[in-house]
């Protein structure tokens, strides 16, 4: 219950603040917020398969997030970022809709 009440007070400031992003972190929010959803999705389907850790969901959270970050900054490095950037989101689209896909036969049986 804690975590949405932070979530619906994070989301309420959000709107009201209207936050900018900087100019250097913009290429790197959109796969850092992938990366996140991978780890949200992947965190559901444990929970359904009885095998969900909060260690391991943390980790597993800002883990993802900062290694997609560090190779879209490696691309940026290398002049090669947008392709790295559409490589990071296809791996983790794949994972999020697999995960989809099995938290979909666990409710539905389909």
């Amino acid at each position: 219950m804690i975590a949405l009440i932070g979530l619906a007070i994070g989301l309420a400031l959000g709107l009201l603040l209207e936050p900018t992003v900087p100019l250097w972190l913009q290429p790197y929010l959109p796969i850092a917020i992938v990366a996140a959803l991978d780890a949200l999705v992947g965190g559901g389907r444990a929970r359904l398969e009885g095998i969900f850790d909060e260690k391991v969901f943390v980790v597993s959270f800002v883990g993802n997030a900062v290694i997609a970050a560090l190779i879209v900054f490696l691309g940026d490095q290398l002049g090669v970022g947008s392709q790295l950037s559409t490589g990071v989101v296809v791996v983790l689209g794949i994972r999020i809709f697999s995960n989809a896909a099995a938290i979909r036969r666990k409710l539905f049986g389909a």
